[in-house]
């Protein structure tokens, strides 16, 4: 579980090697850190060959155009950006990349439980126990503003192989090995 970082777009790449472009799906009003993401997400697609554009989204509707779209061409891709919109709205981002064969990966591994493609993230409950500790510390006296600022150090991976082969893809040896959890 505890592993270094590896970028969506590149994930995204080694599972359906065909996606020539990513939307990255997000809600700009519950994801106000998006552009940040955004610039990070598309150098990093950038880097192994798939182009990147922001795809807001801010309704159901808008989710299901952007997936119809997405799905009307071939070689494309999402990458979900965390966010409480897509979160709330992960089985209907999930169903929608199914029914229009779009590869999708997601921010964290509960999605790949609810029937998405591939989850890779943060382990949010990591991020909880580390938080209880700098209260703790806070209340015990401590400066906020001299507390260290910590980055995430735990991630985790699952993939949906009942999704991949709806999608027609063969999820690769490397990346079943790297799984934190594979979902039959």
């Amino acid at each position: 579980m505890t592993r270094r970082w590896r970028g969506n777009g590149s994930l995204l790449k080694e599972l359906a090697p065909g996606t020539e472009r990513a939307a990255l799906i997000f809600n700009p009003d519950t994801a106000p850190y998006a552009p940040l993401l955004l610039s990070a997400l598309a150098t990093a697609a950038a880097g192994v060959g798939v182009e990147a554009a922001p795809a807001p989204v801010h309704s159901d509707e808008e989710i299901d155009r952007t997936l119809a779209a997405l799905g009307a061409r071939p070689g494309s891709g999402l990458v979900v950006l965390p966010d409480s919109f897509t979160a709330n709205h992960r089985v209907r981002i999930a169903e929608d990349a199914a029914r229009e064969r779009v590869p999708a990966i997601y921010p964290y591994a509960s999605y790949a439980r609810t029937g998405g493609l591939i989850g890779y993230g943060i382990v949010l409950a990591n991020l909880f126990q580390r938080a209880a500790g700098y209260v703790d510390r806070i209340l015990k006296g401590a400066k906020p503003a001299e507390l260290p600022v910590q980055a995430p150090d735990q991630f985790e991976m699952a993939i949906n192989l009942k999704a991949a082969k709806a999608l027609g893809l063969t999820v690769p040896a490397s990346l079943l090995h790297l799984a934190d959890e594979v979902i039959e």
